[in-house]
């Protein structure tokens, strides 16, 4: 497996990051064993990015997490989880997708200071893993204001006493991660003792984003990407097959989706017949795509079984023609 410079963190990880919603039972359950095993597999395939939250399962993702990796040597792999929820006995924000979640807790919303260290520390302490590398600001648009003042606060205190390596945000929607960006980023010029040129300063290091710089959506490329290259940010690409709907269309929905539009159909149908053409799986193409931007260094996927994410490295290492992109590009 590949392993790529993560933009100005000083971290390197895997070309293909592991993301754990799916083995903390989104949608369906998944035994523990099995969950185990996916990790285990992911590090058997060469995966070193490992991304998770407190909310995936209500704390079953990071736990399961940390008795796959804590064994793991710690300088070896990238471990990212999120802040914004706080798992706690009678949490009222619920979300019908876990399947298992633990009986009695629940998330609540809170990007406050206070509640920002609390999730990192229990984050930790679900984990039973010493650090965090990467700590990602969950959807940040649910309370704009506090995440990018209170919870930002807290993230630029714990990288600054070494505590974290970089602050990230996790996001579906390209334009909030942009605000953010310019709300929060102060230029080298601007910088007490900075001067012209170098990356920015003070703001994410990383960007989480989720479905929106696809085979099926490229509006991340519209503002978003672009300010990260300049910034120096470093931009993980997810939801690369839009809740499956790439996988296939014919029976019922997908995540995402109460009925898939004619339109969306009619895409899916143009990206087979070329990728058809160059020999090319699709779903190979839609993991490999994102990557060809300057501003992605690496994807990340979830998986629910160590069949699945062999299915997923190996369309990680499809050989994908460079005439099959230009291709793309002019179809796109």
């Amino acid at each position: 497996m590949r392993m790529v410079e993560l933009g100005r963190t000083g971290l390197r990880v895997s070309e293909l990051g592991l993301g754990l919603a799916s083995v903390g039972g989104m949608f369906a359950a998944v035994p523990e064993r099995q969950a185990v095993a996916t990790i285990d597999r992911a590090w058997e395939l060469g995966v070193r990015l490992f991304d998770t939250a407190p909310v995936y399962g209500y704390g079953l993702s990071e736990q399961r997490a940390g008795l796959a990796l804590r064994g793991r040597p710690r300088d070896e792999f990238v471990l990212c989880t999120k802040v914004g929820r706080l798992i706690e006995p009678g949490g009222p924000d619920l979300q019908p997708i876990w399947a298992e979640p633990p009986a009695g807790v629940g998330p609540r919303l809170d990007y406050s200071y206070d509640a920002t260290i609390r999730s990192f520390e229990a984050s930790l302490e679900r984990m039973g893993i010493d650090r965090i590398d990467v700590l990602h600001i969950h959807d940040p648009e649910l309370d704009f204001t506090t995440a990018s003042t209170e919870a930002f606060r807290a993230l630029v205190e714990l990288r600054g006493r070494g505590t974290i390596r970089a602050i990230s945000l996790g996001v579906n929607h390209a334009d909030v991660a942009a605000r953010f960006l310019r709300e929060t980023t102060t230029a080298p010029s601007e910088h007490p003792g900075g001067g012209p040129g170098g990356p920015a300063v003070d703001g994410p290091d990383v960007i989480l984003l989720a479905g929106r710089y696809s085979l099926l959506d490229q509006s991340g490329a519209d503002e978003l990407l672009p300010l990260c290259e300049k910034l120096g940010v470093a931009v993980l690409a997810a939801g690369v097959f839009h809740g499956g709907v790439l996988a296939d269309t014919a029976d019922g929905a997908p995540h995402g989706y109460e009925r898939v539009p004619r339109d969306v159909l009619r895409r899916i149908d143009v990206l087979r017949e070329l990728c058809s053409a160059y020999g090319v799986p699709l779903l190979a193409a839609a993991l490999q795509f994102p990557l060809t931007h300057p501003a992605v260094p690496a994807v990340v996927v979830g998986a629910r079984s160590p069949r699945e994410i062999a299915e997923v490295a190996a369309w990680h290492d499809y050989e994908v023609p460079p005439a099959f992109w230009t291709a793309l590009r002019s179809a796109l």
